[in-house]
């Protein structure tokens, strides 16, 4: 057989493009047999028949080519899985518990240091007549329920596994070559379920760290290894996340489910689950070793602005004591996202209504989960429902009537630049991008922060927009969105002489950095999964984070033997705990901004009610 030099060039750079989209595709071990086949197929045929002939034949002969990979790369699609609650293959399995509904038993990690109980139901599944509707007790079962395995994920947008790859690969420098990954995470509607990590050796009344996932109220899964909860188990507390309704299906709103509802909610779906969740926890943890008086709900991201809102919500009072939070919050007077105000809320409902051609709820309701959750329309945002969420949460804190006994909580160096690569910012257009956040005060907030751009370390590689005045635009718009809802936050929980520890991380790394969500892994231990994006100084750094949320979940005070001292937020509110480099305490950064974007909040709040969007409460 004889192949001119172009051809093989050609063939082999053809051939590497294909198994490059195999492997960010996550395509199955059949896909590469079938690729390879037909790959060895078309250059044996090639070789004795198509090189001599003319050259319309041959580029049909490439098209046919093309459309059999096409077929095969479809036909080899990673498969829906659902997700081992250990990495073993052959775990042990833990001694049968009982709870209310009937027995569960689950596996033991590869240690046997830590048992892991995933996919206990804590409501009904919320399908059919209950979408829409508060969760409902989940009910028994006779048999031992083996909970071995994380349940599917709630309903969520997935993008082409592609996408994900690459985002992954960009965004977090994460990628791996393995057979182990070549599938994409079930879903389904029926999604509330809960997952437990407790020691192995477990004393009555253990303290309880209860998780909330963020994801914008709109994704996320509880079975992600930047919160597995076997790090902070192994250091002597119970870790429970749960997963709760997403989008359209946990935040949707509309007065016809108002008008049936029995307390006249809508809109808190997904906050309602949370609460669910929590109520089972409390109910039943002692079944695992568990303290039900000894509780701290904790979250990042939309998961912190939910823990805020279990905070402010009277369903949740009495059901837990102290508060972890990182990057978000909705006690501002204006927050700035995953809160919205009811008539918002309502008429957005009506407008999706509208989009399916839905003449009532129950029309509504029909719809497949398959297609209402591609609505165009935005759904990730709570809104104060008279129920579930009394009023404005910033009016709660104002009353004193919040549930957090003592909060620790805090905000990232870099929190919003991940969010904001796309969007290009210089000189002639600075003021005008962060009238966004600041109003009117733009000018004044510019002087502030003069026009800089991105730092190299922080500009995503060939996707960021960039301009002379990105790095300032970060920097204003990542305070207004997360760092002063924590400055509001821990003012609001000091004023009532309640302990309140508040940090700033600025750690550097191979992965994330201190964008948002980057100090997730340090905080839950979970570095060992992306170990070669991190050295030892993050891992030490890791380790004192994990002591710190330990100690608060145990006693309500981070500070322990061998530790840097955290100092309270009440004593000195110009001060934070810096988890870096260096783990010390420093001056508490863009505080002159945060009276600026007081005075802008005081502003938007005025004219929110002055527009019938928010309510003035009547004491």
């Amino acid at each position: 057989m004889k192949f001119k030099k172009a051809f093989l060039v050609f063939f082999v750079l053809f051939a590497v493009f294909f198994a490059v989209l195999l492997e960010l595709g996550k395509n199955t071990l059949f896909g590469w047999f079938l690729g390879l086949l037909l790959f060895a197929l078309f250059l044996v045929l090639h070789g004795k028949s198509l090189v001599q002939k003319k050259w319309p034949l041959r580029l049909l002969s490439w098209v046919l080519f093309t459309v059999l990979l096409a077929c095969a790369f479809k036909l080899s699609a990673p498969p829906e899985k659902q997700v081992p609650a250990v990495d073993v293959r052959h775990p042990a399995q833990t001694e049968i518990v009982s709870v209310a509904q009937g027995q569960v038993r689950g596996v033991k990690t590869r240690d046997e240091s830590v048992e892991v109980f995933a996919g206990i139901p804590y409501a009904k599944p919320p399908v059919g007549e209950l979408r829409w509707k508060a969760p409902q007790p989940a009910e028994a079962w006779s048999d031992v329920r083996e909970c071995d395995t994380f349940a599917p994920m709630s309903m969520q947008t997935r993008n082409h596994p592609i996408y994900d790859t690459l985002m992954q690969l960009v965004g977090f420098h994460r990628f791996a070559i393995t057979p182990k990954d070549n599938y994409v995470g079930a879903m389904s509607e029926d999604s509330l379920y809960l997952n437990i990590w407790r020691p192995a050796k477990t004393d009555e009344k253990t303290p309880v760290l209860f998780f909330i996932h963020g994801g914008s109220l709109t994704s996320g899964q509880t079975d992600y290894s930047e919160y597995n909860g076997e790090a902070l188990a192994q250091k002597g507390i119970i870790v429970v996340n749960c997963a709760y309704r997403l989008g359209v299906f946990g935040y949707y709103a509309n007065e016809e489910l108002q008008l049936e509802d029995e307390h006249g909610t809508t809109g808190n779906y997904g906050l309602l689950d949370q609460i669910a969740a929590l109520q089972w926890v409390h109910d039943n943890i002692a079944a695992f070793g568990g303290d039900p008086d000894n509780i701290t709900v904790a979250g990042e991201s939309a998961g912190s602005s939910s823990v805020n809102a279990v905070c402010v919500s009277p369903l949740a009072k009495g059901l837990f004591k102290r508060a972890i939070a990182e990057s978000s919050g909705i006690s501002g007077r204006a927050p700035y996202h995953t809160f919205r105000s009811l008539p918002e809320a309502l008429k957005t409902g009506k407008s999706i209504q509208e989009e399916f051609g839905a003449a009532n709820i129950d029309e509504l309701r029909k719809v497949p989960a398959e297609e209402l959750v591609k609505t165009k329309f935005n759904n990730s945002a709570m809104c104060a429902d008279g129920y579930a969420i009394v009023e404005q949460p910033y009016y709660t804190y104002l009353k004193k009537e919040n549930n957090e006994e003592a909060l620790l909580n805090g905000f990232n160096a870099h929190e919003c630049d991940v969010f904001t690569f796309m969007q290009k910012v210089g000189a002639d257009n600075y003021e005008e991008a962060i009238s966004e956040v600041c109003g009117s005060h733009a000018a004044e907030v510019a002087k502030l922060y003069p026009p800089e751009a991105q730092p190299k370390a922080y500009s995503l590689a060939l996707v960021e927009a960039g301009g002379d005045a990105k790095g300032s635009f970060n920097k204003v718009v990542s305070a207004a969105w997360f760092s002063y809802s924590h400055y509001v936050w821990s003012n609001a929980v000091a004023d009532e002489s309640k302990p309140v520890y508040l940090y700033y991380f600025t750690k550097d790394n191979g992965s994330l950095g201190s964008n948002h969500a980057g100090e997730l892994p340090y905080a839950y231990g979970n570095l060992r999964f992306h170990s070669r994006l991190y050295d030892d100084t993050d891992f030490a750094l890791s380790e004192t984070m994990q002591n710190y949320w330990v100690n608060f979940v145990k006693t309500g005070d981070p500070n322990g033997e061998g530790l840097p001292e955290w100092p309270r937020f009440n004593e000195d509110r110009t001060k934070a705990m810096e988890l870096g480099a260096d783990v010390a305490v420093t001056d508490l950064p863009d505080r002159a901004l945060f009276g600026i974007l007081d005075l802008y909040q005081e502003e938007e709040l005025e004219k929110r009610i002055k527009t019938a969007a928010e309510v003035i409460p009547e004491n």
